[in-house]
């Protein structure tokens, strides 16, 4: 059996079957690292990727916290450790925040907020006890900046992102890096019926807000910016930096994007400084309470 002294690194890789996921795998084997390769369906990823010496294909649904734990144990007992961990597993729902129904919403949370975290939990036992770890969270453009049509998707991804943030400051200490990466429009199958949820109802006071939106899924769908190998690639020099960054921004929409809302937030800051700096104690009562 292959020893993991063959291999640099260990990555063990959630939603590895098709997508992002799949082209992070093949990067990381292709850069003679191991990687075990978890999607719902082992099989499928067996499939897909053959039998390279540093692959372990394992079933994972990240909704269950016992199979997460099995699964981290099996890459364990395979090559002894784990040093790179991404969450990549999850889904998009597109629909008004009116028109997703409270099932939907749930069930997006429990794949990409708490599926993520009872995987990350499964992991960090193992690299807290090596003090040597990275944790990758894929996020996106939507974790940075919110939108029409994608609100109830956001809104998990910019849990993701408050999640990192504070494991960042967690794990630092440690010896273990955390960083959320953002990728905008890659040219996957993210926006087909197997990754992306359109919400049933249709709600026409809508119409030019989230319907818009759903319309230029349509269009956008295959025709992404974005190339997905050129992000696994940039995954890898990601993990070979020395001092990997909080936030990888990666697409020049995604660039765009927070430059527009860091711009936007700094306006709106400055228009209601006076309002909010209201609301503190007056200065002579704050310095009476410390006395």
């Amino acid at each position: 059996m292959t020893s993991s002294r063959d291999f640099k690194r260990v990555w063990f890789i959630t939603g590895t079957s098709r997508g992002i996921g799949a082209r992070i795998t093949e990067a990381a084997l292709a850069h003679g690292d191991a990687v075990v390769a978890t999607a719902r369906d082992a099989a499928s990823v067996a499939q897909r990727f053959g039998n390279a010496a540093g692959l372990l294909a394992v079933s994972l649904d990240v909704t269950d916290e016992a199979q997460a734990a099995r699964a981290a144990e099996a890459a364990i007992e395979r090559f002894g450790r784990i040093d790179v961990l991404v969450n990549n597993a999850g889904f998009g729902l597109l629909g008004a925040v009116e028109e997703a129904t409270a099932d939907e919403v749930r069930k997006f949370f429990e794949t990409n907020v708490f599926g993520l975290l009872n995987v990350t939990r499964a992991v960090l036992p193992s690299m807290r006890a090596r003090r040597s770890g990275h944790v990758i969270n894929i996020s996106s453009v939507g974790g940075y900046r919110s939108g029409a049509g994608f609100a109830v998707y956001c809104s998990t991804k910019f849990a993701v992102e408050g999640l990192t943030e504070g494991l960042h400051a967690e794990l630092a200490p440690l010896g273990i890096h955390a960083t959320v990466v953002e990728p905008g429009y890659f040219r996957t199958d993210f926006l087909d019926s197997a990754s992306l949820t359109v919400s049933p109802r249709i709600i026409d006071d809508y119409a030019t807000t989230a319907g818009q939106v759903r319309a230029a899924a349509k269009r956008i769908n295959h025709n992404q910016p974005g190339d997905p190998e050129r992000l696994a690639q940039a995954l890898i020099a990601l993990v070979e930096a020395e001092v990997p960054p909080l936030r990888l921004p990666l697409g020049t929409d995604t660039l765009a994007a927070i430059r527009e809302k860091n711009a936007s937030v700094a306006q709106e800051t400055d228009a209601w400084e006076a309002l909010a700096a209201s609301t503190d104690f007056p200065k002579e009562e704050a310095v009476a309470a410390v006395a």
